[in-house]
């Protein structure tokens, strides 16, 4: 793959919407942002209508599609797949037969974005929502998808569902959620994509005084918020599985791994083992997008692109221990 090798050039262009004369990486603004409902303004929540676009190693996708997963939206909402390397023009359908999405006959999910302006030139991203019906884009907002899904989408909910987002602490979840995302979901990306020397020490410590806090807090409950899972575990879990495998390795945060701390460890293996957590959790794909990538090929100067094994992943699978912090053994809160 040394043919094919771009240098940090590469990484600039892909983000060179979000990257600041400081050296920070700020937020993209989502292109697709129209909320699901009844009114006017929004999209109508149909059963076979929608088709969401994933990419296996992205984090942000991945809660998507475990939401989804759970609440048994993967009868309504169909699934598509990009393959884990990204192109100058972004995420494409190499593994689909002749390399187009068998649904919506695209072969690039840019050419979504360019449906609706065909002058953009940023960076298309996954999760994104599509209207199969008129092929338009309807929402790439990631943080806000889960949202969605546990209440605009409720009425397509499979039985016996799990409420991710009770009322009563939806208030102390989207708290937590934006600290969750902002320090950890985010935080580590700040440490990886830094572009100065000032500016990685202060996400480093950001970091993992994040996770210290986390660990703490996970001591004496066994989710984030007692008894059962929530929306805001479905958030943090990504992170964890990639900061196990990958960021760790490439993204600077070497201060302790994962199995450093005993109770994030344990939590996270306990939710991998959990249905709709592990099935939609690819550990060698996740492996190979961040070392092969060409844009992050780019920026950690992977010439040749050699792939490392590691680390082991047999220990996702071990003994937890958590129930025993738990006064329930169903670890969902159910709608009746």
């Amino acid at each position: 793959m040394a043919s094919d090798f771009e240098g940090i050039e590469l990484f600039e262009r892909t983000f060179r919407h979000q990257i600041k004369e400081n050296g920070e990486i700020g937020e993209l603004d989502f292109m697709f942002k129209k909320k699901f409902g009844d009114g006017e303004d929004e999209w109508p929540v149909e059963a076979d209508r929608y088709r969401i676009v994933w990419m296996p190693g992205c984090p942000h996708a991945h809660k998507v599609i475990i939401t989804r997963k759970l609440l048994g939206l993967d009868k309504v909402i169909s699934l598509a797949t990009t393959g884990i390397f990204r192109t100058p023009k972004g995420w494409v359908f190499s593994e689909d037969p002749d390399g187009l999405d068998p649904v919506l006959k695209i072969h690039y999910l840019h050419d979504i974005y360019t449906r609706y302006d065909s002058t953009y030139t940023g960076r298309s991203t996954v999760p994104t929502i599509v209207d199969t019906i008129t092929g338009q884009g309807v929402n790439n907002d990631h943080y806000y998808i889960p949202i969605y899904f546990n209440t605009a989408w409720k009425k397509f909910h499979k039985e016996n569902a799990p409420d991710l987002y009770p009322e009563e602490i939806r208030g102390d979840i989207d708290e937590l959620n934006k600290f969750v995302y902002e320090r950890i979901n985010t935080g580590v990306y700040k440490c990886g994509f830094a572009r100065n020397q000032k500016y990685l020490d202060a996400a480093y410590d950001r970091f993992f005084e994040a996770l210290d806090l986390m660990e703490e807090h996970l001591s004496t409950r066994r989710f984030l918020f007692g008894d059962h899972i929530t929306d805001t575990d479905i958030r943090l879990y990504p992170s964890l599985v990639r900061f196990q495998v990958t960021y760790h390795q490439l993204f600077r945060a070497n201060k302790k791994r994962l199995e450093d701390y005993p109770n994030l460890w344990a939590y996270a293996r306990d939710l991998y083992q959990t249905e709709g957590f592990g099935e939609t959790t690819y550990l060698d794909l996740i492996k190979k997008h961040y070392q092969l990538s060409p844009h992050l090929r780019a920026l950690f100067g992977n010439v040749d692109g050699i792939y490392a094994k590691g680390p082991d992943v047999s220990s996702w699978n071990l003994p937890h221990g958590r129930e025993k912090l738990s006064g329930d053994k169903d670890k969902f809160k159910r709608f009746n």
